[in-house]
């Protein structure tokens, strides 16, 4: 850790110097002061962000509600007051050279936020009611009444999301979107494809909340903008930006019910220059988190976990119409689970042990004209990832492994807004990237090594037309896969229809498809029986492919000061040649599981989302997701032999599922917050011992769970504009947990499902200045 803070410094002192040399260039005195208030009560209104639209310029209020905004480009220029309770509110303004000028904004309340700017609908700004499709935001509201200390944490309260836990013994966590597992899912860091297949495996538990702005999430297939993986849908994870001088340290400790406490301690820092031309956020986090054994047999369903995350990012406004963004993480993490915890991992009966350090950087340059008629950037990301692991039985001493993974993304964008185009105003955006991963992954004992090397190559055309009532989107992108024979064209088409502000439909169709490689679940080796299980792909593998097609109605209406928002989406969506894992030997170490084409999968269903509030008293979200994933002939994961019989429902997929958050203000400094997920009733494979030397394979119905917490938080000003939150509360109320964990060292460490942790108590606080 001291290492990190070291280099975190040295970023901050080249950083200073850069801003320094910026502010020294030629000034227009062009200056902009004011404040902002509320509409409804005349009060200030501390921290709001100005952006001058159409360039690099942007500030945030301080902590009495005043801006300013220095050397400004002459002429007419359009300030827009924004954040997230409220509703944008844009003014024009005409600067002049030598001239400082009041503008004052008044911002009305607002419990839903429709004017939030979103990127990963078009990868172009626009706002959330505004996009071709539906986007859903996971962002500081929900972080706030939840309390995650991970972003697995807070994954399960969007609709048609899920966050299911896989294994007992180091705790792997996978997202499952509209009832498709976590390997259909692409995750971008920033909007770029640099989240590997190894970085999948546990990459959202290791990701801090202390570190993301927000999480866009878009359902359905992304290909045609995203590149391959993107079946299931797109999850864009946006790193905090400084917008203010600040600094925040904060502790939350959460204890099990019984014992055992996880304890997360973040920080957080913005330094940003007098005239906003150059900013960094520091961010960093420690977590220790103790093993959990739910039925005393010895064995963790929960594993140990210490980690440490650092990183920076930052900005510099190399012009008025330019802009450099950077970022650098640095992660290390430590997870086992088993038994025997403090001992060697080959004196153990059974144990998964993972050390992890992350390395990931990116830049980004991003420049426009003057009318903000044409956009350009180019961008490069890299991510490098450094694994040593144990995953053995019965006291292998050779069970060790490692593992290396790189991964590097770079491409450039260009945007082309049009007044006119035949017949409506148009976007037209056009990108090509490159994205290479290497991978070396060895387990010495069992001879199993995978050697790869994947290059894609990919462009992509895109096409909107836009007004306040239409919205029309055509696209599509040509990869070309070096795992692939052929080139794969990925269409998509949206239609958008609003008749008045306040209501919205649309029709959506988008394609995806996976290549034939290595995947996530490949890099993590399962313990079962007291043995190894094994993956690697069937020889003439193809690839699978997908076709998505969704409709939705999007109400907004408000009765007095009660704000809502009802949204009804359904989905389909038809995955030809689904790759599944079947096993096809076993031995007395180990299972042989083979991936193979199946005759694909068919996924149906509604997802309803509801949302009611009345600023600054109480807002209530809701959402439910009721869908049917089936394959389209009964499929065998065991290969014919055991009691499992063939299958048409998917596994881990339940039939309904959703969640809930309500916050209350009780009063100035006082709120009061409800938050649960309910998952259905699903099949679970179960590998059991025979108690003869061979195994029992099972389909097991799991029961409904509902997983409630609650929490209190208080707020305390103290001098100087520093402000204190206090918090409590209890996660998963009602203890619903897995009430069937496999007892002993034969234990199936993939039969886990239900909630991912028992009933904890937490507490934090956290100073702000």
């Amino acid at each position: 850790m001291r290492h990190i803070i070291i280099v975190l410094l040295a970023f901050t002192l080249i950083h200073s110097t850069a801003a320094a040399q910026t502010q020294r260039r030629a000034r227009t005195d062009a200056n902009v002061t004011g404040h902002i208030t509320s509409a409804s009560t005349g009060e200030h209104i501390p921290y709001i962000t100005i952006t001058l639209k159409g360039s690099s310029f942007g500030t945030a209020a301080d902590a009495s509600g005043h801006f300013a905004l220095r050397d400004l480009p002459e002429g007419p220029q359009t300030l827009a007051a924004s954040s997230v309770g409220y509703k944008t509110q844009e003014l024009n303004v005409v600067l002049e050279r030598g001239k400082t000028i009041e503008v004052n904004f008044a911002l009305e309340d607002a419990a839903i936020g429709m004017d939030q700017v979103v990127v990963t609908s078009s990868r172009n700004e626009t706002s959330k009611i505004g996009a071709s499709t539906v986007v859903n935001v996971a962002s500081a509201r929900l972080f706030d009444t939840i309390d995650p200390v991970s972003l697995s944490d807070a994954m399960s309260f969007q609709p048609g999301l899920r966050i299911e836990m896989t294994c007992g013994n180091c705790g792997v966590p996978a997202l499952r979107i509209n009832g498709l597992g976590g390997q259909y899912s692409q995750i971008l860091l920033d909007g770029q494809p640099i989240f590997s297949s190894l970085a999948g495996v546990y990459g959202l538990e290791q990701l801090p909340v202390a570190m993301v702005e927000r999480v866009e999430v878009i359902r359905g297939g992304g290909s045609a903008l995203f590149g391959a993986n993107a079946i299931g849908g797109v999850v864009n994870i946006i790193t905090k930006e400084p917008l203010r001088t600040t600094f925040s340290f904060g502790n939350t400790t959460s204890i099990y019910d019984g014992g055992g406490a996880d304890v997360a301690t973040s920080l957080g820092g913005a330094l940003v220059s007098p005239d906003g031309r150059a900013g960094a956020y520091i961010f960093g986090q420690v977590r220790d988190r103790a093993e959990y054994d739910r039925n005393g047999d010895g064995f963790t369903e929960i594993p140990r976990l210490r980690g440490e995350t650092a990183g920076i990012r930052g900005y510099l406004r190399t012009s008025p119409r330019a802009r450099l963004t950077y970022g650098y993480h640095r992660m290390h993490e430590f997870r086992r689970g088993g038994d025997n915890l403090d001992r060697p991992p080959h004196e153990t009966l059974v144990t998964e042990q993972l050390e992890h350090t992350i390395d990931g950087g990116e830049l980004r340059y991003n420049f426009w004209s003057a009318d903000y008629g044409h956009r350009a950037s180019l961008y490069s990301a890299a991510q490098g990832i450094g694994r040593g692991s144990y995953f053995g039985t019965d006291r292998d001493p050779n069970a060790y492994g490692r593992t290396k993974d790189f991964v590097t993304n770079v491409g450039g964008q260009y945007t082309r807004t049009m007044e006119r185009l035949l017949f409506m105003p148009a976007e037209l955006t056009a990108g090509i990237e490159y994205t290479y991963n290497k991978l070396e992954d060895n387990y010495f004992h069992r001879l199993h090594s995978v050697s790869q090397k994947t290059h894609l190559v990919g462009g992509y055309l895109q096409n909107e037309w836009k007004n306040d009532r239409w919205g029309i989107l055509a696209g599509a992108r040509i990869d070309r896969h070096s795992a692939m024979d052929n080139v794969v064209v990925s269409p998509r088409a949206n239609l958008r229809y609003a008749p008045t502000r306040a209501v919205s439909l649309r029709l959506s169709y988008s394609s995806g498809y996976r290549a034939p490689q290595t995947y996530d679940e490949d890099l993590h080796v399962t313990a079962v029986s007291e043995k190894v299980a094994v993956i690697h792909n069937a020889p003439g593998l193809r690839p699978e492919y997908s076709h998505s097609v969704s409709g939705s109605v999007d109400l907004y209406h408000s009765f007095g000061r009660l704000q809502t928002n009802l949204l009804v989406e359904g989905f389909h969506t038809d995955i030809r040649d689904a790759f599944d894992l079947v096993t096809i030997a076993e031995s007395e170490t180990g299972f042989e599981i083979e991936r193979r084409n199946s005759s694909g999968v068919k996924v149906s269903g509604v997802n309803l989302e509801a949302v009611a509030g009345i600023p600054r008293r109480f807002d209530i979200e809701a959402g439910f997701t009721y869908q049917r994933s089936r394959y389209k002939e009964p499929f065998d994961w065991a290969g014919g032999r055991g009691e499992s019989a063939p299958v048409r429902r998917v596994f881990r997929s339940p039939d309904a599922y959703g969640f809930f958050t309500a916050n209350v203000v009780v009063s100035k400094r006082l709120t009061g917050s409800l938050f649960g997920t309910y998952t259905g009733p699903m099949v679970v494979q179960h590998t059991l011992p025979d108690g003869a030397g061979g195994e029992i394979f099972r389909n097991e119905q799991t029961r409904s769970f509902f997983d409630a917490g609650m929490k209190l938080s208080c707020t305390v000003q103290l001098p100087g504009s520093v402000s204190l939150e206090l918090d409590c509360g209890v996660k998963n109320i009602l203890d619903s947990y897995q009430p069937d964990p496999d007892f002993g060292a034969a234990k199936d460490a993939g039969y886990i499902y239900g909630p991912a942790v028992p009933r904890m108590l937490f507490v934090g606080a956290k100073i702000t200045l």
